[in-house]
């Protein structure tokens, strides 16, 4: 754990089987995170790779579980195995603010999340300007999820008119396949939207030849093009 650093640099580190967190930074600016390997078994529970609070300017390479970025600016440009790539989930203690991130070349196998956003109900705060770019997926299932409905446990969950706004969402050259038929979902509360979302040369299709995929929405803003399969419940 890293807290109040000025100036931190990481680099070159192997963090292998930690019992939660690989890594946790708070309130730290000039933050360089550079050439790591996270690694944990595909079945340990939520080894969260990096989990950061008040961050000025990050770099990442890692392989991970999951990247979580909250209240701050972050980066992560990667290019190595990933086993999900996650942004949340935010909302849960109060307000959440995550600004800036960027998401590129990554692989995932066999993955439960693809590229994710997920954020409980009833949260206050913004997540905005973020982008996945040149994402590629063999046999993953949820491969594009925004989530506004978080809740792991299925059991007492929220239900509220507040919610994270989310806006400026981008995803460009991703490709893939995908187990589930539904490849695409863009799940946003009924009462807050998600506006600016931009797809670009996306093309999901089934692991298995000849089935058929689909995408589907709830209160999400923005356009598409050159996206596979097509679906037109992204409103203008």
């Amino acid at each position: 754990m890293f807290n109040r650093c000025n100036g931190l640099r990481l680099n070159g580190l192997p963090h292998v089987n930690s019992p939660r967190v690989h890594i946790t930074i708070t309130a730290c600016n000039g933050v360089i995170v550079s050439n790591l390997h996270i690694i944990a078994p595909e079945t340990s529970p939520n080894t969260d790779g990096i989990r950061d609070s008040i961050i000025g300017t990050v770099e990442v390479h890692l392989i991970s579980k999951s990247v979580a970025s909250r209240e701050g600016r972050a980066m992560e440009s990667v290019n190595n195995l990933f086993r999900s790539c996650s942004i949340g989930a935010l909302g849960k203690g109060g307000v959440d603010v995550v600004e800036n991130i960027e998401v590129r070349n990554c692989t995932l196998r066999k993955t439960l999340a693809g590229v994710r956003i997920k954020s409980w109900q009833g949260g206050c705060g913004y997540a905005r300007k973020i982008s996945f770019k040149a994402i590629k997926f063999d046999a993953v299932y949820n491969p594009i999820i925004i989530d506004q409905y978080y809740c792991p446990t299925q059991k007492d969950c929220i239900n509220s008119t507040s919610a994270i706004k989310l806006s400026d969402i981008s995803y460009s050259g991703i490709m893939g396949t995908s187990n589930m038929d539904n490849v695409i979902n863009l799940s946003r509360s009924e009462s807050v939207a998600c506006t600016n979302i931009a797809m670009d040369n996306a093309c999901i299709s089934s692991v298995t030849p000849g089935r058929k995929v689909s995408g589907k929405c709830i209160n999400a803003h923005g356009r598409i093009s050159h996206v596979k399969p097509l679906f037109n419940c992204l409103k203008p």
